[in-house]
């Protein structure tokens, strides 16, 4: 890490993050965590921070929890987060679907966002993607009613495997014909800008729990 990812990690990490793995058996009680009642958003992936710390900032009445492998990562958007002042950021180190399966309540979730996915565009490494039916069906089921999955991707062909993968989860359903019109208040991550250079066309998907 560098050396100012290593001192916003050492200032905020044992308030603010939690390892998966180190997690106490049982539900994650978000609202102690928070040391407040709020709807809880979910990112899965938030890489260098640098999309997660403006939504984080542009959502102050929401409970905002990433969820990241990448050590480095997880310190920047600490980093990024404290340069905004926001207090209504944590972050967890790990496996999402060890988040999910072992530690995240059914109906706990607000939203789950998964934006630009490592989309693994050789065909041999398809099954190593993270939208998959059995994924999509646990995040459906951690859901609230009326819980949004809103997912987004340069990839045109892993779009159409995110659409049809989404599409047959009966807990769900699409709150467009297709695909949802960008939102405005997503920031333009730097994968994004890349797919505009190369001319490829970015999609959002949105689904809703039942």
């Amino acid at each position: 890490m560098t050396v100012g990812q290593q001192r916003a990690w050492d200032r905020h990490w044992e308030r603010l993050g939690q390892e998966v793995k180190a997690l106490p058996a049982g539900p994650v009680h978000f609202d102690e965590w928070f040391g407040r009642e709020a709807p809880v958003v979910l990112e899965i992936g938030s890489g260098m921070g640098e999309t997660t710390s403006q939504l984080v900032a542009a959502a102050p009445d929401v409970n905002y929890v990433a969820v990241e492998v990448y050590k480095p990562g997880l310190a920047q958007l600490l980093l990024r987060a404290e340069a905004l002042d926001v207090t209504n950021l944590r972050v967890l180190r790990g496996d999402a679907v060890d988040l999910l399966t072992e530690h995240v309540e059914p109906g706990a979730l607000a939203e789950v966002r998964i934006y630009f996915p490592d989309p693994w565009p050789k065909k041999k490494h398809h099954k190593r993607r993270l939208v998959q039916p059995e994924f999509v069906h646990l995040v459906a089921t951690r859901l609230k009613p009326g819980g949004v999955l809103h997912l987004a991707t340069d990839w045109e062909e892993y779009a159409e495997q995110m659409l049809a993968v989404c599409s047959a989860e009966p807990l769900l359903r699409n709150r467009y014909d297709g695909w949802a019109p960008r939102p405005e208040w997503r920031p333009v991550t730097k994968f994004e800008q890349r797919a505009v250079e190369e001319e490829r066309i970015s999609h959002d998907l949105m689904f809703e729990r039942g």
